[in-house]
């Protein structure tokens, strides 16, 4: 129960950042404040206590490599801000199915040799928590992992938008299995969707009707290049603007399907893992004069993610040890963009919070010595 053995399928950017942030904060004391970190020590486990002991990938250039050579490999292009030292994982030759899409084959050469055997290897590891990075819009992909993540009897951590842990269907089976699950689509620290659902509840707060609003990203990492499949992005659109109208909803308000657009817009590589994203807002104040908010964000994707993937992988652990199982609805809330149910943030992060005393690791109590035992010298 000390550490946290963990698997990782895809080893692009977000397992870049996510694996270099592990051991950039390794030595961190409990009372630093870490960027995008709810505890240095959460429930008991610091982040160091988190180990990586498999991955997974298709990648030609990528599979047979240590994982720690690996999340260095074009075309991975996030930024490098802490050296990894061999972790002597390698590499496995992951499934394919439909993550591998249109754009994403002409930069990636898929990996000779069969699929390797994920249970036995998730097994023979003790994974205890399992996170995925598939590509945008691999369904099948998805599905199939997760049917390997149970066997090998893993807690799963689904970071991309393929509705897993929102659905009442699998949330039943990891329940059935006596396992946890967060998901699903991870949110970034502060990233384009956080800002709009902050903005957007700022101004409901303020008694300002959301009439009309867009959020616009732009990138030139792979997740930019692959969602140019636009049969790719229907699941991603749609968590990302439930994610915001969700807010608009739970105030007894609506909005109408053409006054929003919530999604990527363009690839362009000379950004690489930078991302920028246009938002706009159209309301009306007092005496329904209109107003307009225009903004700009430019953030490094992968990076902005990492933190929370730690925190959800840390609380998935806990669930595990308490033998918690199913969907996890408060860790999911806060860490995803489509949780099984909504919350404000700031609600979010307050049943987090309480998830976290609740489960937290207990200090072992001193036995009590007998009534008339001499003490030992």
């Amino acid at each position: 129960m000390n550490k946290i053995r963990v698997g990782i399928i895809g080893t692009g950017n977000c397992a870049s950042s996510l694996i270099q942030g592990v051991e950039y904060y390794k030595n961190a004391k409990e009372g630093d404040f870490i960027p995008g970190i709810m505890h240095v020590n959460l429930g008991g486990y610091h982040i160091r206590d988190i180990e990586f002991v498999a991955a997974f990938d298709i990648d030609k250039n990528k599979v047979g490599k240590d994982l720690s050579e690996a999340i260095f490999t074009w075309p991975n292009n996030t930024t490098k801000f802490a050296d990894v030292p061999s972790k002597n994982v390698k590499v496995h030759r992951g499934m394919t199915h439909d993550g591998l899409g249109k754009y994403l084959s002409q930069i990636i050469q898929k990996a000779p040799g069969a699929t390797a055997d994920i249970v036995s290897i998730l097994k023979e590891a003790k994974a205890d928590v399992v996170v995925s990075y598939l590509p945008v819009g691999s369904e099948e992909a998805t599905k199939w992992y997760v049917e390997q993540v149970m066997d090998a009897r893993c807690a799963f951590i689904n970071c991309i938008p393929v509705f897993i842990a929102s659905e009442k269907y699998w949330q039943k089976r990891f329940e059935a299995r006596g396992l946890p699950i967060i998901g699903d689509d991870i949110k970034s620290q502060v990233g384009a969707t956080i800002l709009h659902r902050t903005l957007v509840n700022l101004y409901l707060d303020r008694g300002m009707p959301i009439e009309r609003t867009y959020q616009l990203n732009t990138g030139g990492n792979t997740d930019f290049l692959n969602m140019l499949e636009r049969e790719r992005l229907h699941s991603k659109k749609i968590s990302k603007t439930n994610a915001v109208t969700s807010q608009i909803k739970a105030r007894g308000l609506n909005i109408e399907p053409d006054n929003v657009h919530v999604g990527p817009s363009d690839y362009v590589p000379w950004q690489k893992d930078n991302k920028l994203c246009f938002l706009r807002i159209e309301s009306r104040h007092f005496g329904d004069v209109p107003t307009y908010l225009d903004c700009r964000l430019s953030v490094e994707d992968s990076p902005n993610s990492a933190g929370v993937v730690i925190d959800a992988i840390r609380c998935a652990k806990l669930a595990l040890n308490n033998g918690v199982s199913g969907a996890l609805f408060a860790p999911s809330s806060y860490f995803m963009k489509t949780p099984p149910k909504q919350y404000t943030d700031t609600e979010a992060r307050d049943l987090t919070e309480k998830f976290i005393a609740r489960y937290a690791k207990k200090e072992a109590k001193p036995r009590a010595r007998k009534k008339g035992a001499a003490k030992k010298k």
